[in-house]
């Protein structure tokens, strides 16, 4: 029996395409530097979502915090996600 191999094509053209664009843009990105002030403010944040708007200065503060851990079955290895953001918008008349 012969197997078809445009859908076989078709996949790994789409897979190829995308870990080429995968690799182009890794290539392009600049490494950057760990900011310690920046890791101490987001370790100090608490979790949930805050926002806070400054008159005097014109601007929203926002920042959020999520922590989660993750386990893979009920005995089986975990992993702890925690993801921060700290955002600031300025509006200034010029």
């Amino acid at each position: 029996m012969p197997v078809p191999l445009a859908p076989i094509a078709a996949t790994a053209a789409r897979y190829g395409a995308i870990a080429l664009a995968g690799y182009v843009i890794a290539r392009q990105m600049e490494r950057g530097r760990v900011d310690q002030r920046a890791e101490d403010a987001m370790d100090e944040l608490p979790e949930g979502l805050t926002g806070h708007h400054a008159r005097d200065r014109q601007q929203w503060n926002m920042a959020g915090r999520v922590r989660r851990v993750v386990r893979l079955g009920e005995n089986g290895p975990g992993f702890e996600i925690d993801a921060s953001l700290l955002g600031r918008i300025r509006v200034r008349r010029v």
